[in-house]
Order: structure tokens, then sequence, then C-alpha cells
């Protein structure tokens, strides 16, 4: 067993040949295990010093790329991942935008879009004729560089949970516009080039496009509810349909002629809907992306860097200052004419700019085809000259972002969430032989604060049988409770379980409510008839009868991301009860959560003004409003319209509460004969009454 070391080698000779450790390293677990101190490291130490950790892993893959020291190569494996993180990043850009909020404003998304491409595409042609002597087909293409744009200080934007702000989101929105019509100008310019320039390239171009973005918007949610309808027993076979579609959706928008990322983003938007925000599957996404490949994408940007350009000659600087100047200029002058025509503040025009100003995927792939084609201009000056700007522009987006966005998430966080101080705290009581407490917890993150970092609590109620039976239902309901803990981690959301004897089920759950401060009930039940039932059944009917909190009465069995609209039900005169605001509010929260629209439904002889009843909610959801003369014409609507993927809301009132009706208590038996899918009963928050404690007391 020898080895030797020969000093004037770069690597080091070993018994069976050649060591692991050789620069550049070829190793893969080296350079796996590489990658993953860089995207661990880098950001830490950059936030130190206060600035976005994206850029770290950006400056890091240019010192060791193939431009610096040379650790390691930009090969094929490294742009493999590269184009993996790029095409993840622009699908969950499109997956966390809220889509309500997008189709509401979505001529905000349009003006921007087009703004931002055509003010640089203008100006950016007149530079390239006038000042670098390009030809008309070369200067559009210069143009087209940074008409695009690239969202990579996106990631500050998805930790900071701004992505929901009207500006940021028209600024997303209208990524999808700037880079169609870019990549649009690449294919024409490119087809010039070629002599293709011909009707036969115009009619594939737009039948293809057509056929595409249709197709997707009408094939991908329907598929999407189809699969998570019928799947729902291991989730990881939700997140591999996902990535799917997404890869599917990217691999059909190059075969017709645009770029990945922009088939990458509309699978976002598809399944916009299908994945709340909220949910274990949206955590999953974002993990895996956050983790590995969007880290993937900034060390292979960063590997492109070569600081020897500066020196390199006057012509590679002054393409470089050019495109940098333009960039800055154009882009500014886009987000400053969208924030004055709709009213934004100096903080959100920031925000645009320092997302808009991006670039990295499209001005790559634009300047690599025009060098690759032949067209006039495009040399190594031109390449370097971009790798140039793109350096730059990945220092300053981020940072602006990070700054401007600081303020607007400091902003949305001093919003209320309701009227009153008092936190939200969820109790779920939970049964032995629950099949869908899943569901249930599904339900409650749905609805659930994310600001105030409350943990859902849950209840089981053993009855007391004596000897060892009571203390293996106990740990029996333990060990429940570690299930719906695990199911919960997956949605970063904490569970406080709790375990009471109690002869009386109602009576515990009650008791748990009080001790914990509750503020809300999530019940489930199964729509069946009780022989002891008035409204749900003996238990649930007690829990109703004994609590004032906001409380929702369901049967949840189908997954909630699957939800395409929301029926709501509006008693008479309900809007009279004092917790109605809040209902109101929650539900259109679990509309806003599951990306559904609402058709509501008022019981009344007048029809409601437009913005009746939701005029007070401060939350972007799509609402329809339509009254109905009777309860029995309730009934015949429901039974006409309410489909399996509806979620069908009614908003009760407990007995003798303002809005209380006689025909509440058969309401909710009817509503689980009319419909297959879930439903809810809510029954608005009351003030407290006088005799709870002493009736607590009695049992």
């Amino acid at each position: 067993m020898e080895g030797q070391w020969d000093a004037g080698a770069s690597s080091v000779v070993a018994v069976a040949g050649e060591s692991p450790i050789a620069i550049p390293f070829d190793d893969p677990i080296l350079i796996f295990g590489l990658a993953m101190v860089i995207f661990l490291v880098a950001p830490l130490v950059l936030k130190r010093y206060r600035l976005p950790g994206i850029v770290g892993i950006i400056l890091v893959g240019a010192a060791i790329g193939p431009n610096g020291v040379y650790l390691l190569e930009r090969d094929a494996t490294i742009q493999l991942l590269g184009e993996v993180g790029l095409v993840y990043l622009m699908f969950v850009a499109g997956l966390e935008i809220n889509l309500n909020q997008f189709v509401e404003y979505k001529d905000r998304s349009v003006v921007f879009g087009l703004l931002s491409f055509l003010i640089p595409q203008a100006a950016g042609t007149v530079v390239g004729i006038y000042l670098l002597d390009l030809t008309v087909a070369a200067a559009s293409l210069f143009a087209a560089i940074f008409a695009s744009h690239t969202l990579l200080a996106y990631p500050v934007v998805n930790r900071l949970g701004i992505a929901t702000n009207e500006a940021v989101t028209a600024t997303i929105g209208g990524t999808i516009l700037t880079d169609t019509l870019a990549l649009l100008v690449l294919a024409v310019v490119i087809a010039s080039t070629e002599g293709a320039l011909d009707a036969a390239f115009w009619l594939q171009l737009g039948v293809g496009l057509t056929a595409f973005f249709v197709g997707v918007w009408l094939l991908v949610p329907r598929l999407g509810r189809w699969f998570f309808r019928r799947h729902t027993e291991e989730s990881y076979f939700e997140f591999l349909f996902v990535m799917a579609v997404l890869f599917l959706c990217a691999f059909l928008a190059e075969l017709v002629g645009v770029e990945h990322i922009v088939g990458a983003f509309l699978a976002g938007l598809a399944l916009n809907r299908l994945v709340p925000e909220t949910g274990p599957l949206m955590n999953r996404i974002e993990f895996v992306g956050n983790a590995l490949f969007i880290p993937f994408f900034l060390l292979s940007v960063g590997m492109l860097v070569d600081a020897r350009v500066l020196v390199a000659g006057t012509d590679t600087l002054v393409i470089a200052g050019s495109l940098i100047v333009m960039v800055f200029v154009t882009k500014y002058a886009a987000a400053w004419a969208t924030g004055r025509l709709y009213g934004y503040d100096r903080d959100e025009v920031r925000s645009m700019f320092g997302l808009s100003v991006g670039q990295a995927a499209a001005a790559l792939a634009i300047v690599q085809i025009g060098f690759d084609a032949g067209v006039p201009g495009f040399g190594l000056e031109m390449i370097n000259a971009v790798v140039l700007m793109i350096l730059v522009v990945a220092l300053v987006s981020p940072a602006v972002v990070e700054r401007s966005g600081d303020v607007l998430a400091r902003r949305r966080e001093q919003q209320p969430y309701d009227p009153t101080e008092t936190p939200q705290r969820i109790l779920v009581p939970v049964s032995k032989n629950s099949r869908y407490a899943e569901s249930l917890l599904d339900l409650a993150f749905s609805i659930r604060d994310s600001r105030a970092e409350e943990s859902v609590h849950t209840v089981s109620v053993v009855r007391p049988e004596g000897g060892t039976r009571t203390e293996s239902q106990v740990a029996e309901a333990e060990r429940r409770f570690a299930d719906l803990e695990e199911y919960a981690a997956g949605a970063e959301v904490t569970i406080e379980g709790h375990t009471r004897i109690n002869h009386n089920v109602a009576s515990g759950i009650v008791r748990s409510a009080l001790e914990n401060r509750i503020t809300t009930l999530v019940i489930g039940w199964d729509g069946a008839p009780s022989r002891s039932q008035r409204v749900f059944g003996h238990t649930i009917d007690q829990v109703l009868r004994r609590t004032t909190q906001l409380t929702l009465v369901g049967r949840v069995r189908d997954p909630l991301n699957a939800t395409h609209r929301v029926v709501l039900v509006v008693p008479p005169e309900i809007e009279r009860n004092d917790g109605f605001p809040e209902a109101l509010h929650t539900v259109a929260l679990l509309a806003e959560r599951t990306g559904a629209s609402i058709r509501a439904l008022t019981v009344e002889d007048e029809p409601p003004t437009p913005d009746e009843p939701f005029s007070t909610v401060n939350l972007d959801v799509s609402a329809t409003v339509e009254a109905v003369a009777d309860w029995t014409a309730l009934r015949s609507r429901l039974r006409e319209e309410a489909r399996a993927d509806d979620l069908v809301v009614c908003v009760s009132s407990r007995r003798n509460d303002p809005g209380w009706h006689p025909e509440l208590r058969t309401l909710p038996k009817t509503i689980s004969t009319l419909t297959e899918g879930n439903f809810v009963i809510m029954y608005p928050a009351t003030k407290a009454r006088d005799d709870d404690r002493r009736f607590l007391r009695l049992t």
C-alpha cells in the first residue's frame, strides 16, 4: 500500500489511481457537499451585513467558478440543476400569486408588463442603432436582452411574505407578458437571420402559442382536481404530480417556440387554486425550491461571471455600460409610470423596480442564441457585457427589494386581523374513530391567522370506564395526537393536544375551550341523523348551546384544495348578529386560501346591493351575490347548482341569538342531502352568557 505526493501536480496520486481531490473537483459527492455548504454559509454570512442571502450564493459562484479559483466546472450537471432551479423559481412565482387579486387587477399586470417591455425595447433599439452601430435586427435583439426580466429577488419576496401586495402581484404577473414578448422578438430576429420569416412561421408561432396557453389553462386545473380528489393517501404523490405538470408544461412551451420559463410560470398559475398557501403541499414545494433547486440556479449564474471583462477592452465596457444604464433607467421608468397611474407609494414602486430589474435567464438565452446564430454584433464582447450586467443587477435587485419590501412587510404586519385584540386560538375536537381528522386540520389551517403564531389545539375526550381500559384509551388518544402533529408539521404548524376524562363529551370540549382561551371551534360532523338530534346530535348541540365562540361544524371529506367555488348561504337578518363580520371575514379567508370564488345566496325579498355583504371584508376575493325569495327557493337553488367540488358554507345562528330562524334547525341535514361535497355550518361568536360557568360547575 503505497502513495506519493507530486509537488508539481494539481492532484494527489493515491493507491488505486487518481485522488478524489482534484481541481476542478470532479467527485460528485464532493461537489454536492460543497454546494450544500455554500447554500448554508453564504446567506448566513451576508445576513450579518444586512445583505440578501442570494447575493452571497452568486458571489461565491463567481469566486469558485471557471473565472475564479476554478474549484468547480460549470459542467452539464451544474447547468442542468441551474435550469431546473430557474424553471422552479418561475413556477413558484406563479403558484404564490394571489390569483383572485391577479384577476381583479389584471389590467395592472398587463399595463406594467407592456410598459416594462416597450420602454426598454424602444430605448434599447435606438441606443443599439445610433451608439453601438448595430443593424435594426441586431439592435432589436440587443434591446430584448434587458426588455425581459428574471425574478432574481423573488426569494426575498417569498421570505418577507409580500407576494400578495398589489404592486408586487402586478410585477410578477407582468413577467409572463414581458418575457413572452422579449422571447418573441428573439424568435423573429433569428427567423429573419435564417431567412425563414414567412407566413408559415407566423402561422406556426400564433397557432402554437394559442393552443398551448388555452390547453394548459383549461386542462391542468381539471386534471389537478381529478387527481387531488382521488389520491390523498400519500402526500408525496401530490408533490410528484405537481412536478410532472411543471416540467411537462415547460417542455411543451419550448415545442411551440417560447422559453420553458413561460411554460413554468403558466403551470404555476394553472395550479394556483389547487395548492393552498397554508397547506403541507405548498410547504413541501417551497422547501425543496428554497433549499435545493433555486440556490443551484443562483450558483450557476454566479459561475458565469468573469471579473476580468473589466480589463478586457473598451468594447466590452461600452456595451456593458450601455446595458446597465439602460436597464436601470427604463425599468425604473416603467415602475414609476405604473405607480403614478395606479397610485402606488414610493416603497411599492421601488419593489416593482427591484423585482423587474433582475436579469439572468432570458437575457442569457437571448445573447447565447444570438451568438450561436451569428447575429451581427453578437460576439464574445456582447456575452461578457451581458454577464457583467447580470452581476451588477444581481447585487442591486435583491438589495432594493429587501429594503423596500421590509417596509411593506412591516406595514402588512401592523394591519389588524379583526376588530378585537384577542389572539386567534383554534380548537379541533378529535374522536378516536375519526377518519377525517386531517381534513378538519386542513380546514383549521385555512382559517388560521398565520401572523398570530399560535398553535392549533386539539382535544380528545375519553369516558372513564375503570381500570386499564381508560388508560388504554388515553394512550390511544396520545398516539392519535402524534399522528396529527406529524401531519401538521408538513404545514409548519404546531399542534397542542389535550386529553380529558369526562362522562360528558360536550363538557370536556367546553372546559378545554375555556381553559385554553379558544376563540374558534372546528368540529366534524358526519351528516348522519341522531336519535336525540335537534340540529346535529346530542354532543354538538350541547357544545353549541354552551359556547359563545365562532364555531365551524363541517363535513369535510374531500381535499379542500380541490374546491372550485364557495357557495355561501346567508339567512335573513343574520347581519344583526354581532359576530357576523368576523364570520364573513372567515369565509372570505377560506375562499382566498383555497383560491375559490364565492357565490353568495341571501334569503331575502329585496336583492342586495352589489357590494354586499363583502363591502367590509379586507380580502381579495371574487364574489357574486344573489337573493332568493324564501327557504324553498334556497333549497331548490342548492339542488340545481351545488357541485361535488363546491364548498357549501351556511352562516347560521344559535337559538335566541339575532338572526336565528326555525329553518336553521333542519338546514344542516338538508344541505347534507343536497350536496355530495364538503359543507360547513358557521356559527358567529356571540356575547358571553351569564349561566355558562354555573352550568359547567353543575356538570
